[in-house]
């Protein structure tokens, strides 16, 4: 396993020049014995340059720093990664988000998938399943 954590270092050391941090290796479920590779990096951050599973492990990464407003919520209450919130701070930082990202010509589709977890229409089709199954609580945009 360390060396598969040692491998994905190397892969994406270049990463840290945009914020990503390597974490290690997590035990989160010792019953079955699941590791998973830990990351943390900032919100903005163009999530499609990382794999959500390397070479058989997972990669869970926490988020660093500041919050944009639309994400500051509730947690107990409403749902912090509602798809709505990624179009709203999209619509309203446009061009911050372009700038940290150096992509100026991004457009607002790439954007959302890459702040969203790698794939915006994903992202949102899941997060419509929780809703309807009572997973999650409806989205109130006050």
């Amino acid at each position: 396993m360390f060396e598969v954590l040692n491998h994905f270092q190397k892969k994406f050391q270049t990463l840290t020049k945009e914020g990503l941090r390597f974490q290690g290796l997590s035990l989160i479920d010792p019953k079955r014995k699941k590791h998973v590779i830990m990351i943390s990096k900032p919100f903005v951050f163009d999530n499609r340059k990382l794999p959500k599973v390397y070479d058989g492990l997972e990669v869970k990464a926490k988020i660093e720093g500041e919050l944009p407003l639309e994400f500051i919520v509730d947690a107990r209450q409403e749902y912090r990664w509602a798809p709505q919130r990624f179009e709203h701070f999209v619509d309203r930082c446009g061009d911050e988000i372009r700038k940290k990202l150096k992509n100026p010509k991004m457009t607002r589709q790439e954007m959302l998938d890459a702040l969203a977890f790698g794939n915006f229409e994903a992202h949102k089709k899941k997060c419509s399943e929780l809703l309807k199954e009572g997973k999650i609580p409806p989205l109130s945009l006050n």
